[in-house]
């Protein structure tokens, strides 16, 4: 089984909705997905949890974390999101960035616009790798 942390600095959007779709999406027996913040806030971001909602996937049970060594032990992936300087390392793991905007504060056609647009990246890291269900 193989594990993906998705991260970005307050685990309360991008990284969120990453995770709850490769969740989704993939096949459970082949990969599973966490997420992860550098500095996490205290909840997710309402309008994220909200244009999730819309696609029939329940946020509200998800909470920020820190990116610690032990939660990067056995990954084999880090995904960050647009955090910039910012973005955490942790050396061994394959490597991906998603400049993606964050959408705290956002209007809800451009939350969903970033959520549409993290589901295609999602879809496209399960096809490649052979994940998908």
């Amino acid at each position: 089984m193989k594990t993906v942390i998705f991260a970005c600095v307050h685990n309360a959007g991008r990284s969120q909705m990453a995770a709850a779709f490769f969740n989704a999406l993939s096949d459970p027996a082949k990969a599973r997905a966490v997420s992860a913040g550098t500095q996490p806030g205290e909840r997710v971001h309402p309008e994220v949890k909200a244009a999730m909602a819309e696609v029939a996937i329940d946020l509200s049970g998800a909470k920020p974390q820190r990116l610690t060594d032990e939660l990067a032990q056995g990954a084999q992936w880090l995904i960050t999101m647009g955090c910039g300087d910012a973005c955490p390392y942790v050396p061994g793991l394959k490597r991906g960035d998603w400049p993606l905007e964050d959408p705290k504060g956002k209007s809800v056609e451009r939350v969903r616009e970033i959520r549409d647009d993290v589901r295609a990246r999602v879809v496209e890291l399960l096809a490649s790798e052979g994940w998908a269900r």
